[in-house]
């Protein structure tokens, strides 16, 4: 068994070039926070931090198991399972786990998660956070949606200073990070190659979105779409379960608010510019953008 001692190593923020490491998906690499051995992708039940996974979760294959597998779950834990092994987009699955063998320079000693993302936060949240789909080297490497990259480090920070976590650290799954409710998920949920899902790869993960909100849907108040994808990814869900969004139904923007009928009764839903670096550096977000939009957020929650 392989172990090198690791230090967490400085944000890289690049986009989805990738360095040889030297290193196959045989190699046994140390966890940087836990020290525990993973290989690359990890194996599920292997002691990961936060894997809601065991060797025995039943994986999706193909788009029919993944509907019929997330239909078929009655509670989150199970959901963040099955999303966590599902196979059912070939194309997404050698991406992922080529970008674990390989790796990051910056990351060439650590473990790669190299498996889908599931949600993370409040079992019963009254806010939901929606983002397009894992980075490479973020989540597809920490094993935590939105963490592990600059994009995260916008994101929670501003959480934190919006009191909707109890940190802005958000490096790795086992940082102590816990948001107060709140749910994060991606509307796809495997690391994509140019950070671009096909629609046929969209189509076949909407069925986690649907099981996320079927199990959260009578809490939630407010729906914060990041970015244009995310927010049609929002309006779709809520039509396939049975609301309606209006004709012609509302366009997104940074600050738009649209109210949305559904079973449940109404939700909010709230757009925000994603904090890609593409925006954040160039600053069409700034950390006061996305903290007014955390402000309307909490404001419309507990006004519902």
């Amino acid at each position: 068994m392989l172990m090198i001692a690791v230090n967490v190593p400085p944000r890289d923020g690049g986009g989805d070039r990738i360095s040889p490491a030297g290193h196959t998906g045989r190699v046994t690499l140390p966890h940087p926070r836990t020290g525990g051995a993973f290989t690359s992708p990890v194996r599920p039940g292997s002691g990961w931090p936060g894997d809601p996974a065991t060797a025995r979760t039943a994986v999706a294959s193909t788009p029919a198991e993944v509907a019929a597998i997330a239909a078929g779950a009655r509670t989150l834990e199970q959901i963040d399972a099955g999303v966590s092994v599902c196979r059912a987009c070939p194309r997404l699955v050698t991406w992922r786990e080529q970008v674990a063998v390989d790796k990051r320079k910056a990351y060439a000693d650590q473990p790669y998660w190299g498996r889908p993302a599931p949600g993370f936060g409040a079992a019963r949240p009254r806010i939901w956070i929606v983002g397009l789909a894992p980075a490479a080297h973020g989540a597809n490497r920490t094993g935590r949606v939105f963490t592990g990259d600059r994009s995260g480090d916008f994101l929670f920070a501003s959480l934190y200073r919006s009191g909707l976590a109890n940190q802005e650290l958000c490096v790795d799954s086992a940082d102590g990070l816990t948001l107060d409710g709140v749910r994060v998920a991606a509307s796809v949920r495997c690391a994509p190659p140019a950070n671009a899902p096909t629609p046929a790869e969209r189509g076949t993960c909407e069925p986690w979105l649907d099981a996320e909100w079927r199990l959260t849907k009578s809490d939630v108040r407010v729906i914060i779409a990041l970015g244009g994808f995310a927010w049609q990814a929002a309006l779709a869900m809520i039509r396939r379960a049975g609301g309606a969004v209006g004709v012609p139904a509302p366009k997104f923007g940074h600050g738009v608010t649209a109210t949305l009928s559904t079973p449940d009764g109404p939700v909010q839903l709230l757009g925000c510019f994603h904090p890609s670096q593409q925006n954040t550096f160039t600053g069409r977000l700034t950390p006061e953008m996305m903290d007014d939009v955390f402000a309307t957020a909490r404001h419309l929650a507990s006004s519902a």
